[in-house]
């Protein structure tokens, strides 16, 4: 991966982070790239396991919104993990 691929993930998590607190709460700028980026991996692996498509012409638009369903879902597992 050269920088700006790096750059451009933590991006992606850090506002996937941020739109996944806003429905499930939370904060921190920290805790924003690691639920986002840990969230991508999820979101992707679950949407094509169940198939779904978004269907969003814009890939950068369709990579945060899976990284955001990802975020969320991680978060609430670790809710009820804890």
């Amino acid at each position: 991966m050269d920088m700006r691929s790096i750059v451009v993930a933590i991006v992606i998590g850090l506002v996937a982070g941020w739109l996944a607190s806003i429905f499930v709460g939370g904060g921190g700028l920290v805790r924003y790239i690691i639920t986002g980026l840990i969230g991508s991996f999820v979101g992707s692996y679950l949407l094509s396991a169940l198939g779904i498509n978004l269907g969003i012409g814009n890939p950068l638009v369709s990579q945060i919104i899976t990284a955001a369903i990802g975020a969320i879902v991680v978060v609430l597992l670790a809710r009820l993990i804890s």
